[in-house]
């Protein structure tokens, strides 16, 4: 140490972008370096590679400018943790390179997904995993199995995205159960690899690593990254997670009576259960939790930020000249417009039904050619934010059945929840008193607090959370606003299965077809 505050670092391989943050102990980020990334298409049908050459070169990009920015001693960051999107995955060789990867939208594995099901595998993987083989490695070991018979004989390692910035840091192989458990090939009761799983993937568990808790040290950072980013070299390098689990971790959420929204690239919808509640109607996803004896259960809002981020981009700011302040812009645009954005319905994000998860083709319906004003940009806009609070909603109506009974209240976290109006229609559609945490990088933020449990500044991770736990402030709603969130949620849950429908009747191509659903199956 150099004597001065001691910080954490977090290297967190998102969804739609890369970045590094820097906390102190109390919790604040006094730097934070982002780029966003996409995940080029394949020409296989489905498939997305994650590239691992271009990503960690941002990645160190990112690592170099968030000290730069920090401005601080190097000497001073006590440790460096890694979080990511769940079910991405890294194939390595003898030598250690990486021989493929593919992040958590890859969906190449159709036919390999409806085997599973054929033969009865998914519905065993389900109940053991508490995943259904739609974005998870059970059908994307069996694909490169039959594509890429060669490539699969040289795999020595295999790992999810977050192990694999530990393993660029340190040069250790080594997972937690919170991002190996999205790979379908974990038991949950156990906490640990299902060998019978793996083998019956065709996959050697020889080339698993080992899985350890949150918070654990597995290495040091070596000497070429250090040079290339301002890193001393020996700095700790800790084991972290899967983003959501650690997203609970930053807010200090380990109460079971809470209801979480993470708003990110994806949303997910969760609830935190003392055991691992499988659903019996393969609805939702169990994972692994950040604590031994915790178990963590979700509705997924596929691509219910990122198609923010497409509005962005296509339509508000199509040439990027405004920045962070197109954003702005789209504030005080969605905030004048009525809940129910005038008639307009965005249709995005389906209802997650795990075993059969279908989606309808993406658009716009209701918007009325002789008021441009009334159902242009502005209308279609609050109708993006207005779909990812109904698929929310829905989710949270899941989630209390399988606990028995109301959730008293919810939070709303991640990057969506920086938007006020947003907040606003989420709080009303959920119709439970909502709050939202002052961080807006809380899966950064518990991405730290493993890392100062592997420093030693706190001695678990439930220490840490509350060391660090910021403000929440409370949303408020008014009762008309939950009056009619409450008709349109009921119309939406009209609409929506109807366009699904649609879709599949005609040569519309869905959002997002889920390798082991019907719609994938069939097509």
């Amino acid at each position: 140490m150099a004597g001065g505050t001691p910080v954490l670092m977090a290297l967190d391989a998102g969804t739609g972008s890369i970045r590094a943050a820097l906390f102190e102990p109390n919790g604040r980020m006094v730097a934070l370096a982002q780029r966003e990334y996409i995940h080029p298409a394949t020409a296989q049908p489905g498939g997305l590679d994650f590239d691992t050459a271009h990503n960690w070169k941002l990645a160190l990009t990112c690592i170099s400018q968030a000290i730069a920015d920090w401005g601080g001693d190097p000497a001073d960051i006590a440790a460096i943790s890694t979080t990511s999107m769940r079910e991405g995955m890294v194939l390595y060789g003898p030598d250690g390179s990486e021989l493929w990867a593919c992040p958590n939208a890859d969906a190449r594995g159709v036919e390999e997904a409806a085997e599973l099901i054929r033969t009865g595998l998914a519905a065993q993987i389900y109940d053991t995993a508490g995943d259904w083989v739609a974005i998870t490695a059970p059908p994307r070991l069996l694909w490169l199995r039959r594509h890429a018979p060669e490539l699969m004989s040289q795999v020595r390692h295999m790992t999810m995205l977050s192990d694999w910035l530990l393993f660029k840091l340190c040069g250790e192989f080594v997972t937690d159960p919170t991002v190996a458990s999205s790979s379908a090939l974990v038991d949950l009761e156990a906490r640990d690899w299902s060998v019978e799983l793996v083998e019956a993937c065709g996959l050697d568990p020889a080339v698993l690593p080992q899985i350890v808790e949150p918070g654990s040290v597995v290495g040091a950072v070596k000497s070429e990254v250090a040079s290339a980013t301002g890193l001393l070299t020996g700095t700790p390098v800790v084991v972290g997670g899967a983003d959501t689990q650690l997203g609970l971790l930053g807010q200090g959420i380990v109460d079971s009576s809470t209801v979480t929204v993470l708003g990110g690239s994806f949303w997910q919808t969760t609830a935190i259960h003392d055991r691992p509640i499988i659903d019996p109607q393969r609805r939702l996803r169990t994972l692994c939790h950040v604590t031994d004896g915790s178990w963590m259960q979700e509705g997924i809002g596929f691509w219910s930020g990122l198609a923010m981020r497409w509005v962005r981009d296509a339509l508000l700011d199509p040439d990027r000249t405004l920045g962070g302040s197109a954003w702005e812009r789209s504030e005080a645009m969605v905030a004048a417009v009525p809940p129910g954005s005038n008639g307009v319905w965005a249709i995005l994000s389906n209802v997650m039904q795990a075993d059969r998860w279908r989606h309808a083709a993406p658009g716009f319906l209701g918007i009325d050619i002789t008021d441009p004003a009334g159902t242009g940009l502005a209308a279609m806009a609050r109708a993006t934010m207005e779909a990812a609070a109904y698929v929310s909603r829905a989710h949270m109506e899941i989630l209390e059945e399988l606990r028995g009974g109301p959730f008293s209240n919810a939070v709303f976290a991640g990057g969506a929840s920086a938007s006020r109006t947003w907040r606003r229609i989420v709080a009303a559609t959920l119709d439970r008193p909502t709050a939202v945490p002052s961080t807006k990088e809380a899966t950064a933020l518990g991405c730290a607090i493993c890392a100062g449990v592997g420093a030693g500044i706190w001695p678990d991770l439930a220490t840490g959370a509350a060391a660090v736990r910021s403000d929440q402030e409370q949303v408020d709603v008014t009762d008309e606003e939950r009056t009619a969130y409450a008709g349109l949620y009921l119309k939406w849950r009209q609409v929506y299965p109807a366009m699904t429908d649609l879709t599949e009747r005609t040569p519309l191509q869905p959002m997002w077809a889920a390798p082991g659903s019907e719609l994938s199956v069939e097509r």
